[in-house]
């Protein structure tokens, strides 16, 4: 389409600030920014949209709109919600480079000339897209009329014959067309997720094709904030939160026309993906409001009244204050450079929806915060209910990533890692502020396990065991050197067993019987081991304090 076409919708609200001689410039894309500099999401020839959140002053014009015009972007579009007119050194700097300009009417959401632009580009460029992207209109309205996700797939199918589901990066099905029938397995789910991080990971260009069984899917990615597919920055910081598109067939024999039509989709399914996560912005500042309380020790009252604040959005119609429990997550990735903590952030969002519950608004009810490497959730439970067998529902660490941990740890891949820790649950102020150090606790003895994906939970913080990961490596391996290696060192040269033979007493709480008859050893035998032991060491094994630390050095070892 060209530009000057952009200009004959009322609807669209443009009014042209400049650039009259360039309007026959070919439009190929859009794109939604408020970066400084963009350059890396700009493939040429996109309408580029912006609240200009990047201007701070008048100097800040020229350079952002140079890297347009050395993107060679179509033409630029500047909301006037944010400053209202729009200010005449972006006016002037577009002149400079022959770059045209529009303003766009506070009252015309972006979203609204994303799909006007997608569905006049794709209908250009295939005869069977018009028809079908003239109608995903309905997909962008609000309220029971719209139905978001799930009309682009019956339209897929209906108009297209494709079977097409939208899963989350952990496998969990956002929305499917009717055409498809039964919902995927969540196996498949999984794998076709696990599939997708993995072939993002190495840098493989979309569709990614995957065959389960005797059927082939291919997989297209989602990208939100009007990244293209060609946006070139660390994919780390997105792979673990973007959506993917699954259809049942082989693109590999699609012709370009189909193609473009699908890249055309994802672009529209983004748009209601920007819409759901604009909508998660109150429950992360409550969250962030929480959390910034109970971290400054403010008073219980005051907590209270903010946690008041927060059960009826998170629980409307609840009518009681519910529990809470707390989650920390952290993801941390080799090197340190990038900040873990937003798409901590993004996965607890997700995972912490049941993973059989579809649709993209099951998270509605759970509120999260980040800051640095770590993010944190607070979420509410309308009552903390005990099953026949004693246990406490609510967040189970030992469950939480069970459906998950195959994507997750393919998204995560060789240079990543995901620990959590999973709180008690509690009902009042005064105890969020413990809730919360022992989520971190429980986070802190995930992160001293091995796997790129741990989580711990609340009831693993009973053992004194539990202390060791905390202990620095050093003071570990200087601990167990002082204590086990004059054994270690004897063991080797006399084959005493002194080690076993110090385990097995150790484990028999110190009963000569029993750990002779586990050794199959005569008691005197027993005994002059454990005099050698104790000869080596200078410990006594009939004092606790000994025993103790002979204990926790055979566990640190």
């Amino acid at each position: 389409m060209r530009l000057r076409a952009l200009l004959d919708t009322d609807a669209l609200g443009l009014r042209l600030l400049g650039g009259e001689d360039e309007l026959d410039r070919t439009v190929r894309g859009v794109m939604t920014t408020d970066l400084k500099d963009p350059s890396r999401y700009l493939s040429g020839g996109e309408l580029v949209l912006t609240g200009l959140a990047w201007r701070h002053d008048a100097a800040d014009s020229e350079p952002f709109v140079r890297i347009l015009a050395g993107a060679g972007v179509a033409g630029l579009a500047a909301g006037e919600a944010e400053l209202g007119d729009i200010p005449d050194d972006l006016v002037l700097a577009c002149t400079r480079h022959r770059l045209p300009l529009f303003a766009v009417n506070e009252s015309v959401a972006f979203a609204t000339i994303t799909e006007h632009v997608v569905r006049q580009v794709s209908g250009e460029r295939a005869g069977d897209l018009a028809a079908v992207v003239d109608r995903h209109r309905r997909m962008m309205t609000s309220g029971p009329a719209g139905g978001g996700p799930d009309v682009v797939l019956d339209l897929l199918g209906t108009d297209l014959d494709l079977r097409a589901w939208v899963l989350s990066p952990t496998g969990r099905p956002i929305a499917g067309s009717k055409l498809a029938g039964q919902a995927l397995p969540g196996d498949v789910c999984a794998k076709l997720a696990a599939e997708h991080l993995a072939a993002v990971r190495t840098g493989r260009r979309g569709p990614h094709r995957v065959t389960v069984g005797p059927v082939t899917y291919s997989l297209f990615p989602i990208r939100s904030s009007g990244r293209t597919a060609g946006a070139s920055r660390d994919v780390r910081e997105t792979v673990l939160s973007d959506w993917l598109l699954a259809v049942e067939a082989d693109a590999g024999d699609w012709p370009a026309e189909r193609l473009d039509l699908l890249q055309g989709v994802t672009q529209l399914i983004a748009v209601e993906r920007d819409r759901r996560d604009a909508a998660r912005t109150v429950r992360r500042r409550l969250a962030q409001e929480v959390l910034e309380l109970v971290q400054a020790g403010a008073a219980p009252a005051e907590i209270a009244a903010r946690l008041r604040v927060a059960a009826p959005v998170l629980l409307p119609g609840l009518g009681t204050a519910p529990h809470w429990q707390v989650v920390v997550a952290r993801v941390e990735w080799d090197g340190g450079e990038m900040e873990g903590g937003p798409v901590a952030q993004s996965l607890l969002e997700e995972i912490l929806v049941d993973p059989l519950a579809a649709g993209p608004e099951h998270s509605d009810r759970i509120a999260v915060a980040h800051t640095g490497d770590e993010a944190i959730a607070l979420v509410p439970l309308p009552a903390v209910s005990t099953e026949h067998d004693g246990s406490e529902t609510g967040v189970l660490a030992d469950t939480l990533l069970e459906a998950v941990r195959d994507p997750l740890s393919a998204g995560l891949n060789d240079d990543g890692r995901l620990t959590l820790g999973v709180s008690a649950a509690v009902h009042s102020a005064e105890g969020l502020r413990g809730a919360l150090e022992e989520a971190r606790h429980a986070r802190r003895v995930a992160a001293a396990r091995p796997g790129r994906v741990c989580a711990a939970g609340h009831q693993e913080l009973a053992s004194h065991v539990l202390l060791l990961p905390f202990v620095p490596d050093d003071v570990r391996r200087a601990f167990t050197a002082r204590l086990l290696d004059p054994l270690r060192d004897y063991d080797r040269r006399h084959r005493a067993e002194l080690i076993p033979t110090l385990e097995a007493f150790l484990d028999c709480d110190g009963s000569w019987t029993r750990c002779a008859a586990r050794l199959h050893l005569h008691v005197n035998t027993l005994r002059y081991r454990v005099g050698r032991i104790e000869q080596l060491t200078s410990r006594d094994l009939s004092r606790l304090e000994d025993k103790l630390d002979f204990f926790l050095a055979l566990r640190m070892s």
